[in-house]
């Protein structure tokens, strides 16, 4: 007997759903997507009229401290940084897209960081 749905299609398809319904309200404006692994956290402002990435971070980069962690000490401090990289690259204002994630615990902390640091969504 096998599962109609796998969990990987389960929460590909949430993830659909959440940025579908984003897309009908934010006209124009960039997205702050994230994404957590088992073992790290990304975030990334994508410009979807283009289809580039214009600011990326995570926890893999050495220079902040965190390789391989999962946390939410780690998701601050991706949150502060992807805000202080937004900055310089010109990006102020975003809509945040938690894919296929609860806005709870890490996302909530990487969001909450990320507004600290000067971005508005």
């Amino acid at each position: 007997i096998s599962m109609p749905f796998s969990r990987e299609k389960l929460r590909k398809r949430r993830q659909l759903r959440v940025r579908n319904r984003l897309k009908k309200y934010s006209t124009g404006r960039l997205r702050l997507s994230v994404f957590k692994s088992s073992k790290n956290i990304y975030a990334q402002i994508i410009d979807d009229n283009i289809g580039s990435t214009l600011v990326s971070v995570s926890t893999l980069e050495k220079s902040l401290g965190f390789v391989g962690k999962n946390n939410i000490d780690a998701a601050k401090v991706v949150g502060s940084e992807i805000g202080n990289r937004a900055k310089k690259a010109g990006v102020e204002e975003v809509y945040f897209d938690r894919g296929s994630f609860i806005f709870h615990g890490k996302v909530k902390a990487l969001a909450d960081a990320a507004r600290e640091a000067g971005l508005k969504f």
